[in-house]
């Protein structure tokens, strides 16, 4: 008797006593539609931009951040937003940080003088590597401190999500450095007016410090906003010299990484991801190009909205069990770097002025 299966007859080998063939349950088509989530992160960022032009002072990458974090942590995030979500949160950002480079004007950066750059560069680059060297010394997992340096050194949650990929970080690490960066940047917002109100700075100086020394773009302005008129525009162009610095970090970082996975060439970080190169290319344009003031308000609050859907989507990764499960040691590394970030820029005002 042959018993040889026919490749072509194999699937009637499954039927049952009466002669059914089971076939594979049928996916749920919503569970892997993006629409859902996207929908709900646009929607809230929308509310934070209006919630914005309704109360001064309020930043609208904060309230999504706040309110993703609030969702997941009183009710379970249902399964059909998480593609979405997850849209949002790599997507949605990198156009975003690419729209960001509108922002940035070369000229307006040079204009801020050789004292000034000198302590944007020092602040992120002491700042990243004395950050390090804290949670090395604290036995921080090494992406986790490398998110955390970068996002406290550059430009907050924005620096974060576009470390994920270089630093090969896990959501959970993502999110610890995202809700730490809303934390001790909120805490900055009250503590720099009062350190430059002690030390006795102008407002242009203490604007500097703010610039300096503040993790989000928004946190910046709310301080400045509490320093006092003369304070805004040069904290502002301080911080967006620092949001420049993204761009060579990851760099330096992905050829660092890339030189220590040499062998396996399959799991090497990009050297410079692409939505990187669009910012830097935002950037030429913006320094190059006399652009219309409507075309910038207008990449402005698309920037902002984009931004504010990502923080939503990474603000619903952020489980406060899991950050505990942590332990003390991200808390501890996030209160020193933020010292340390502090100490630099006001040693370095203090040394320029």
């Amino acid at each position: 008797m042959d018993t040889t299966a026919d490749p072509e007859q194999a699937p009637d080998r499954l039927a049952d006593r009466e002669g059914r063939v089971p076939t594979a349950p049928s996916p749920d088509p919503h569970r892997s539609l993006p629409w859902p989530g996207l929908a709900l992160a646009v929607g809230v960022a929308a509310v934070a931009v209006l919630l914005q032009h309704a109360v001064a002072g309020l930043s609208p990458l904060l309230l999504a951040v706040l309110a993703g974090a609030v969702l997941s942590n009183t009710r379970a995030v249902p399964a059909s937003l998480g593609p979405g979500l997850q849209v949002a949160s790599r997507r949605l950002l990198r156009a975003g940080i690419v729209l960001l480079g509108l922002q940035l004007s070369l000229g307006d950066i040079a204009a801020l003088g050789g004292g000034t750059i000198a302590v944007v560069v020092a602040v992120v680059v002491l700042g990243i590597t004395g950050t390090l060297a804290l949670g090395r010394w604290l036995r921080v997992p090494p992406a986790l401190r490398l998110l955390i340096a970068t996002g406290f050194s550059i430009c907050g949650a924005a620096a974060v999500a576009a470390m994920e990929d270089t630093a090969d970080a896990d959501e959970e690490e993502v999110a610890t450095a995202v809700g730490m960066v809303v934390l001790f940047g909120t805490v900055m917002i009250a503590v720099v007016p009062a350190v430059t109100g002690l030390w006795g700075l102008g407002p242009q100086t203490a604007g500097l410090v703010a610039g300096a020394s503040i993790h989000e773009v928004a946190q910046v302005v709310a301080a400045a906003g509490v320093i006092g008129s003369g304070a805004l525009k040069v904290a502002v162009v301080t911080k967006l010299g620092r949001v420049l610095m993204l761009a060579p970090v990851i760099l330096v970082v992905g050829s660092l990484r890339r030189r220590g996975t040499a062998r396996d060439a399959a799991t090497r970080p990009p050297l410079l991801p692409f939505f990187v190169v669009g910012f830097l290319a935002a950037v030429v344009l913006r320094s190059t190009v006399q652009l219309e003031p409507a075309l910038l308000t207008g990449a402005a609050t698309l920037q902002t909205l984009l931004l504010a859907a990502a923080m939503f989507a990474l603000g619903c990764g952020v489980r406060f069990d899991k950050v505990r499960d942590m332990g003390a040691r991200p808390l501890v590394l996030g209160t020193l770097s933020t010292v340390w970030v502090l100490g630099v820029a006001c040693a370095g005002v203090a040394l320029t002025r």
